[in-house]
């Protein structure tokens, strides 16, 4: 059954002459008809009789308007099983967001937003706390504590996952002022992606793919030699692989857009992704945890903190920097396209996902003076 709260979601749904419905209540549905993009409504009485009706006055991108029209009109009808308002605590409404997960058919995301609940909100005071008495001052201190020994751009992440989950559920009927949890974001030195921009040379990069368990220094030399986000080439499936090029995807912007782009392979490169391509079938992810698992945000970046320790650990001259990650590896391949290989950086912002401004803002210093000139003249014009 379809998820209509969520825009992404309504346009993946193929058109077809009878709605999408989702389930509101006993008996009760809310549809969305793709094509029209109009709302409508379905009812099932006491005697087993369906009910329809059309609310063409909502607009397509209005989930909230056609709910609320559609729940006036269910208790015109004397429906007595639409969803109940909850009063619980914040814990209670974090489970319910995971349970709704489930329903949909995405138990990784309910086991990797788990993972961040239990390490973020459940062992602190604020998880039973009741949600609809839940204050801003309460969220600012939750937050507060989480910044002990955490990085700006780590506490903000934790930040988003918790706001998504409380609005889903106060959609999920939960009594809570969504005000009171958005909060604003946290000052940081970062890239276009969130990142602390940390930067690995050639010998560095070597060392930690070294140390690395077999299927991350497999995912490290994708990053090496792509320059992509690691969320990125964690989705890449065998089919993105044409054997010269690879595709690329992320979503950007608000509303997210998803936007697709083609990296031109090295041979080296093309080599490696037919390894990982060899014997799988085309909607098979080609980087994987374990040859099973598609990869996780903190799974990732577990193993590669392993790796560092493990290069820093021995006695020899290279040392990693503090603080790098796997967008270290982006960030590596950026400015060498730039300052080793002579890649202009409109090429470099096309292949790598990112932006001339992006580029100009955090690249400088390996963009030849020429052609600041030349990117100084394209923003005049």
């Amino acid at each position: 059954m379809a998820d209509l709260s969520r825009k992404r979601e309504r346009e993946r749904l193929r058109p077809q002459r009878d709605p999408h419905y989702m389930k509101l209540g006993k008996g009760a549905y809310l549809g969305f008809r793709r094509g029209p993009d109009s709302w409508t409504a379905r009812f099932r009485d006491r005697t087993g009789v369906q009910h329809y009706r059309a609310f063409d006055t909502v607009r397509s991108e209005d989930f909230d308007g056609a709910k609320q029209a559609a729940e006036a009109w269910f208790a015109q009808m004397g429906a007595s099983a639409i969803r109940a308002v909850k009063r619980a605590t914040v814990r209670a409404a974090l489970e319910d967001y995971l349970d709704d997960l489930k329903r949909h058919g995405r138990p990784e995301a309910a086991r990797e937003a788990l993972w961040r609940f239990k390490c973020t909100v459940y062992e602190d005071p604020i998880a039973d706390l009741e949600l609809e008495k839940a204050t801003q001052d309460d969220f600012e201190d939750w937050r507060g504590r989480l910044t002990s020994g955490r990085q700006p751009r780590t506490v903000n992440r934790h930040v988003r996952a918790l706001v998504a989950a409380l609005n889903r559920a106060v959609r999920l009927g939960h009594v809570g002022s969504p005000s009171a949890w958005r909060l604003e974001a946290l000052a940081d030195d970062v890239d276009d992606e969130g990142e602390t921009a940390v930067f690995l040379n050639a010998t560095q990069r070597k060392a930690i793919i070294k140390a690395a368990d077999e299927h991350t220094a497999a995912f490290l030399r994708g990053l090496d030699s792509t320059g992509g986000r690691p969320g990125e080439l964690a989705c890449a499936k065998v089919a993105d692989f044409d054997g010269r090029a690879l595709r690329l995807a992320h979503r950007k912007g608000r509303p997210p857009k998803l936007r697709v782009r083609y990296v031109v392979l090295s041979e080296e490169a093309v080599e490696l992704f037919r390894r990982q391509a060899c014997d799988k079938r085309p909607s098979s992810l080609l980087f994987t945890e374990d040859g099973k698992q598609a990869w996780r945000r903190h799974i990732w970046s577990r193993r590669i903190r392993q790796a560092i320790a493990r290069v820093n650990g021995q006695a020899d001259t290279v040392r990693i920097p503090e603080g790098a990650s796997a967008y270290s590896f982006r960030h590596a391949r950026i400015s060498e396209l730039l300052q080793i290989h002579g890649v202009d950086p409109l090429t470099v912002a096309h292949q790598t996902g990112t932006s001339i401004a992006m580029i100009e803002r955090a690249y400088m210093r390996f963009i030849p003076a020429a052609l600041q000139e030349k990117l100084a003249a394209l923003r005049e014009t």
